[in-house]
């Protein structure tokens, strides 16, 4: 069964971007990713940015992010089964079960444009 991770990452002030959560789903030899600026809550639906791919490495990794951007500690892991859509078309939307420490349920990853998704509980 593929791992996922959602790690808190905690950006320096002078970041361009605002300290975020990394969902991290595992395909293959990389993670794919997508930035949330809330922690999921089952009862919120929010805006979720589509990151490049990460390093497998994340997966198990907490610390010091290079070049500067901060750190990152682990907020939630566990496995997760790809239910419905594909990494390959970003176009459509993905679902997920999740069962983590925290996150436990049917999650889904719905298009809303301009490599933006809308991360919600089901």
């Amino acid at each position: 069964m593929p791992r996922f991770v959602l790690l808190r990452h905690e950006c320096p002030s002078n970041y361009p971007r605002p300290s975020h959560w990394d969902l991290l789903l595992e395909a293959g030899d990389a993670l794919k990713a997508w930035s949330l600026l809330e922690p999921p809550d089952a009862s919120l639906a929010q805006s979720a940015e589509m990151l490049p791919d990460h390093r497998s490495m994340y997966l198990d990794y907490e610390g010091a992010v290079s070049g500067g951007r901060g750190s990152v500690t682990r907020w939630d892991d566990g496995t997760y089964e790809l239910t419905s859509g594909a990494f390959e078309d970003a176009a459509r939307s993905l679902f997920v079960l999740i069962r983590g420490k925290r996150l436990r349920g049917g999650y889904s990853l719905e298009p809303s444009g301009d490599g933006k998704f809308i991360f919600r509980s089901h």
